[in-house]
């Protein structure tokens, strides 16, 4: 008997529901690019809005002085004028402040924190490293002006002072320690700021060593490496693109912190190459003269906001060609 071919079999039709779904998969993609993009945009946006306007105010100084004068310019004698500039404006010793306390911080803060990122991730026991680790970000969480008070009434007359008095009276004919110890200067200011730094720095290293590839040290430690070794030449090297990152968040906080350097720093609009000498940085100068500060004296002051974000931006640019140009010969230079 003559059979019927079966029918093919109908293709499922799409159900309004994953039409939906897709054109809003369709449409959710382009929606969010653009608020990503707008969000990097007004980023930027702010940012110039922050350098022009801080320019603009600031360009009659620069006008007077000279960009490069105003910078090495030593003497800093505000006048009252409201509409012209009378007085001199020279902004040196601030950025020497600026720039010697944070590098004594830095000095202090980066060695003692890729040692303890070291001991958290590759030496303690579990039970001592977790809380350990809290505790370090817990203090990255503590204001500046907790640190200010506890540096100026507590650890300067009772651990800074007695240990320069040591340091002037066994290294005071080397210019970096020469005396007198006065207590307050840039040398306390730059103690504080390590300690300040310390534990945000030690948060990032931490972090960037315990996701080193396991398989690298491994083969170290089949080769014979001792654990020495396999920290100095495998774990910290490849490290090296956080560990600068690290150190440059450190730089930046540094660079921009204000109470407690005004706390510990003297507050002088002199300078000299003595650790234990009293000065002003550029963020503590604005701090402690803005809110007296006349007409023309803000328009100073302003002009020392643009040095300082001139400063922490040749520094950052510096980091990145650093780490760029040893990335070359390591493989890591795209962080």
């Amino acid at each position: 008997m003559p059979t019927e071919a079966p029918e093919a079999p109908q293709a499922p039709e799409d159900s309004p529901r994953r039409t939906l779904v897709a054109g809003r998969g369709r449409l959710a993609d382009p929606i969010f690019k653009w608020t990503v993009a707008a969000c990097g945009t007004v980023v930027l946006v702010i940012l110039a809005l922050m350098v022009i306007r801080t320019t603009t105010e600031a360009w009659p100084v620069f006008v007077k002085e000279g960009f490069f004068g105003f910078l090495l310019g030593e003497t800093w004698d505000p006048g009252g004028s409201r509409d012209e500039i009378t007085g001199t404006y020279g902004a040196w010793p601030f950025i020497y402040g600026t720039l010697l306390t944070s590098v004594i911080a830095i000095a202090i803060a980066l060695p003692l924190a890729i040692m303890v990122a070291v001991y958290l991730t590759h030496v303690a026991p579990r039970r001592i490293a977790k809380p350990l680790s809290y505790t370090v970000e817990l203090l990255a969480a503590v204001p500046s002006v907790i640190f200010g008070l506890w540096g100026l009434h507590w650890f300067l007359p009772n651990v800074m002072r007695p240990f320069f008095d040591l340091v002037e009276s066994t290294l005071g004919w080397f210019f970096l320690f020469e005396g007198p110890v006065r207590g307050v200067g840039y040398f306390p200011a730059g103690i504080v700021l390590a300690i300040m730094i310390l534990p945000i720095m030690t948060a990032i290293i931490r972090e960037v060593i315990a996701v080193q590839p396991l398989e690298q040290q491994m083969a170290g430690y089949a080769l014979g490496s001792t654990r020495w070794e396999v920290i100095t030449k495998v774990v910290l090297p490849s490290s090296f693109s956080g560990i600068v990152a690290a150190t440059m968040l450190g730089l930046g906080r540094a660079l921009g912190e204000t109470i407690a350097v005004l706390m510990l720093i003297g507050g002088s609009q002199a300078w000299g190459a003595s650790l234990f000498g009293a000065g002003s940085s550029m963020a503590s100068h604005i701090a402690a003269t803005f809110g007296e500060s006349s007409p023309e004296a803000r328009t100073g002051l302003m002009a020392i906001g643009v040095a300082l974000f001139l400063v922490t931006m040749i520094i950052n640019i510096l980091a990145r060609v650093v780490v760029w140009r040893l990335g070359q010969f390591t493989g890591d230079a795209a962080v």
